[in-house]
């Protein structure tokens, strides 16, 4: 068993094991766009003009949709080197991703509704140096891409708080790995510049961030590198004599679920001190002069006209109106500060209506003897408090639309039993160790029972995998050596020996919680209709309500309608105020708001939790309108393992050199069926008595998209691929290989032809088995009233039969990248909206192509990369699972929005008094104020009843 060899599997477990990075070094992918592309040839002279620069590994470019997909070798070139290249050769770079951009995450507090976020995005996008800015009102987060030689994070939560809101900072920097330490023996000053000179030395360490007050160290480092232990043991080194240090785990408090709790016992508190003041307020105006002669007292007249009850309404409104409802008057402010108005505003403007007409009253009862009239200062408290109540349980509500990501992120186990080996590769310790101390390189031991502590590959030991937590896959999964496990599975039966391949902020675990995140910050298009009433929601409103009163106020004086329909105790002008609050207070902007991000949050996070991962609310929107699916064949709808199941030769070579030449070509390809050959003729090669296990060195290899690939072997040149590619380099194909290849093809098999200097010397037939389950989504989808097509670069004869095997009628065979992109091209122009399913480089122009990319978990990074949506377990009723969560999402954001719009299209017109003249019902301000907070409420809870999603088809087939 090797323990320390150099395979560390740097590529995340979303990717294939086929793609690998080089241990000594790391790369990075960049996308761009690129004008001036107006054929083939110009994505080929790009192709060659990067692919010429040292440090560029590989290079993709779609015609078709003006980009770019470059991975390349930071150490050796820079992006911007790039990006002259393309310049110098005559094209136009567009949204290139610059250097000197940097990203930052923060929560906002404050935002009530969709005008709120506006004004915090607008706040942001006017500092200078911030290139772009996005604000998640469901969320309350904010992301923020900026230029730090121009700004920094001081200035940009000082943009947010001149605004109006408060601002912390989550995370600033790209997406590292961090540790926290707590330091012991420190007594100076001293101490921790000692500590932090010695960190920044360490190589491998990015950021060095010092609490000088509590002792505290924040490090960030590139794992690749160093790791946390390492980082401890180089603090407890840089003790000299007397002097010793030392750092321990800390584990700062999670903030989102800090200050959500903080929230909403902030809302509780406050409700409760409004109940303490509002009660006696009721009791006042409401029950006890109900009751004679219990309520007598309260008529005592302590001053001309005013009275005793008056007096205490006031005395225990007061506090309510000005210290309980401050908050709206804070909230008020900022908003017409910034030229917006939102909920606070109609608050404000409702109780300070009723509360100044009522001081009035009490100051007109202090100075006449003859003065009769009544006050509302219940209105305005018991208004304050329930809407405080509403505002209590929608946070509570809202608090649970992340539930499914707070899941993903407790997955991860708290310690691990790290193992130790000795110079003979025996275990010469074992110690039990905190999660956050892994390093990349570990050997971890997993007994049956104990969930994985980081990914990795195994290296000893079977056993079945629990994966369903994160890939949504009841079914455990078996396991072996050389079999990669994912951090927060479940070890079932056996007990294995892990090696940790990917850590912190690397694992597959935290890539999905970042994309899953990034999907619920981004703004759905469907939110637009919220946003553009928002903007002129609130003035509106007011309007409507000043109509109103002068609506009721001018007849009543003017004798147009009859005195009876005023009630006692109240005349025209009382009667009219009270239909003006209403109007104020009932309509809710907020219900509004919160109806597209927060069902969009909740079915992100089901998707996640069920191994769908959107990538935002513009992928949601487009699925549900899928009315064609594209498959590709290898990888997609077969299992992506081809083996080969014959091979002939039909000229004089020797088996031994046939299988030489294919290993030494194939050997470059990263195809799923140009691995299987390399495997094959090994085996071949072994069998014929070979000893040699290098393979030759191959001069001038060339990819042929769609056909094969070719190179210079030697003096020989060397062309593997179907029988286009041979046509193409007028190889003659002769009877004999006809025969051979329709024999295969009418198995459903794959012919791989080899020509030697032009002359055509074996073949080799290739077998992909079609995955279990693809037959009944084909039927599924179909029964969905949705179109299958399959797209591949396999030869007519295989695709049809594999076609005819899945249920797919229509087949397009022998298609290029380009052309998969031009067949939906194709079908896009029939008005049709059209998705993609693939998982090869090969299928990424075809994935950005199409209005939805759905890439399969286990396929390229390329892949990855350029689609909307990924199905982490690369099983294909996760495409159905996809278009069926993103039809129900749609459905519920539209229910949210008939519940909402409907809302305040029948309160508005109830609260002004529409049905007071027939029925003599009226709505009284402070339930017009509870009907407002219930609106809210119910559109959360709405959005939360998708958490009770369940698969379409496991649902059928039960």
């Amino acid at each position: 068993m090797e323990i320390n060899g150099n395979d560390e599997l740097k590529s995340p477990l979303l990717q294939p094991s086929d793609v690998t990075l080089n241990a000594d070094r790391t790369t990075k992918s960049i996308m761009f766009k690129v004008s001036g592309i107006e054929c083939a040839s110009c994505a080929t002279s790009i192709e060659s003009a990067l692919e010429k620069l040292s440090g560029v590994e590989s290079v993709m470019v779609s015609p078709l949709q003006g980009q770019a997909v470059v991975r390349y070798i930071p150490e050796q070139i820079t992006a911007k080197k790039i990006k002259e290249t393309i310049e110098d050769a005559g094209f136009e770079v567009n949204d290139f991703p610059e250097k000197d951009i940097a990203v930052c995450r923060l929560r906002i507090k404050g935002m009530a509704c969709t005008n709120c976020s506006e004004s915090a995005e607008r706040a942001l996008s006017m500092v200078d140096g911030v290139k772009k800015a996005v604000v998640g009102l469901a969320l309350e987060e904010a992301k923020v891409n900026y230029d730090p030689n121009i700004t920094d994070t001081d200035q940009i939560i000082k943009a947010i708080e001149d605004a109006g809101f408060g601002a912390d900072l989550i995370s600033s920097g790209s997406d590292v790995t961090k540790v926290h330490l707590d330091l012991d023996g420190i007594s100076s000053p001293e101490d921790l510049s000692v500590i932090h000179c010695v960190l920044e030395s360490q190589e491998g360490v990015q950021y060095v961030e010092m609490n000088l007050e509590e002792h505290k160290v924040t490090v960030s480092y590139d794992p690749d590198i160093v790791g946390p232990r390492s980082l401890i043991r180089c603090i407890h080194e840089a003790g000299q004599g007397e002097k010793s240090y030392h750092a321990r785990l800390y584990n700062p408090p999670r903030q989102r679920e800090t200050e959500k709790k903080h929230e909403i016992q902030m809302y509780r508190n406050q409700f409760w001190w409004s109940c303490i003041f509002t009660v006696p307020v009721l009791m006042f105006s409401m029950v006890l002069p109900m009751l004679p002669p219990y309520g007598n007292w309260l008529d005592y007249k302590v001053h001309n006209m005013l009275t005793l009850g008056m007096l205490l309404r006031w005395f225990f409104s007061s506090p309510v109106q000005f210290i309980i409802g401050r908050r709206f008057y804070i909230g008020s402010y900022h908003a017409l500060r910034r030229k917006s108005a939102n909920m606070d505003v109609l608050v404000a403007l409702g109780t300070n209506a009723a509360y100044l007409y009522s001081v009035y009253v009490l100051v007109k009862a202090l100075t006449s003897a003859t003065f009769t009239g009544n006050d509302f200062f219940e209105t305005s408290s018991m208004l304050i408090s329930f809407i405080l109540l509403g505002k209590y349980l929608e946070v509570v509500a809202k608090g649970r639309t992340s539930d499914a990501l707070a899941k993903l992120t407790d997955l991860a186990p708290d310690t691990a039993h790290l193992l130790t080996y000795g110079a003979d590769g025996n275990v010469i310790s074992e110690e039990e160790i905190s999660t956050q101390l892994i390093q990349r390189d570990d050997i971890l031991k997993i007994v049956p029972g104990a969930k994985v502590p980081a990914d990795g590959i195994i290296v000893d030991g079977q056993s079945h995998v629990n994966e369903s937590m994160i890939t949504g896959e009841a079914r455990p999964v078996a396991k072996r050596p050389g079999d990669k496990v994912i951090g927060g599975t479940m070890n079932e039966n056996g007990c294995l020996l892990v090696k940790a391949t990917h850590v912190g902020s690397e694992t597959a675990l935290s890539q999905i919680v970042q994309i899953v995140e990034a999907a619920q910050l981004a703004r759905a298009p469907v939110q637009k209709l919220a946003d553009q009433i928002s903007k002129i929601f609130v003035p509106a409103v007011v309007v409507a309500a000043f109509a109103t009163w002068l609506g009721w106020f001018i007849p009543g004086e003017a004798g147009f309608y009859p005195k009876s329909w005023i009630p006692e105790a109240m005349d025209a002008f009382e009667l009219a105020l009270q239909f003006g609050i209403s109007v104020l207070v009932v309509a809710c902007p907020c219900a509004l708001g919160l109806a597209t991000p927060t069902a969009v949050m909740v079915a992100t996070g089901k998707g996640a939790s069920q191994g769908v991962l959107i990538k935002g609310g513009d992928a949601l929107e487009k699925a549900h309108k899928v009315k064609i699916v594209v498959f590709d064949k290898t990888g997609t709808l077969t299992a992506g393992k081809p083996t080969v199941v014959s091979a002939k030769i039909f000229s004089k070579f020797s088996m031994e050199e046939f299988c030489n030449v294919v290993i030494a070509v194939e050997a470059n390809s990263e195809h799923p069926i140009a691995k299987a050959v390399v495997e094959h003729a090994k085996k071949f090669r072994k069998e014929y008595g070979s000893q040699t296990e290098q393979s030759s060195e191959v001069k001038d290899f060339e990819v042929h998209p769609g056909a094969g690939v070719g190179g210079k072997v030697g003096e020989r040149m060397i062309l593997i691929g179907n029988r286009r590619l041979m046509w193409a380099s007028n190889v003659p194909v002769l009877p004999e290989v006809d025969a051979y290849i329709s024999e295969n093809e009418e198995l459903a098999r794959t012919c791989i032809l080899v020509s030697i200097n032009g002359r055509l010397a074996g073949a080799l037939a290739v077998t992909d088995p079609v995955k279990p389950e693809a037959a009944r989504v084909i039927s599924f989808l179909q029964s969905m009233s949705i179109t299958c097509i399959m797209v591949t670069g396999d030869n007519y004869a295989t695709a049809t039969a594999i076609g005819k095997e899945v249920g797919i009628q229509e087949v397009f065979a022998e298609t290029d990248p380009l052309g998969k992109a031009d067949r939906i091209k194709e079908l896009q122009m029939k008005g049709t909206t059209v998705a993609m399913v693939g998982d090869g480089i090969n299928d990424s122009p075809a994935l950005v192509a199409a209005d939805v990319g759905l890439a399969i978990g286990a396929g390229t990074d390329v892949a990855i990369e350029a689609a909307d949506i990924v199905l982490i377990k690369s099983n294909l009723e996760d495409v159905i699972t996809a278009i069926d969560l993103s039809r129900k999402t749609i459905s519920r954001i539209r229910l949210n929005y008939v519940w909402a719009l409907g809302y305040n299209i029948l309160g508005m017109p109830i609260a002004a008094g529409i049905l007071f003249p027939f029925t003599g019902i009226r709505l009284p301000p402070w339930l017009a104020g509870a009907c407002m907070a219930a609106s809210s409420i119910s559109v959360v809870c709405s959005s939360l009843l998708l958490q009770f999603y369940k698969k379409p088809l496991h649902r059928n087939d039960n």
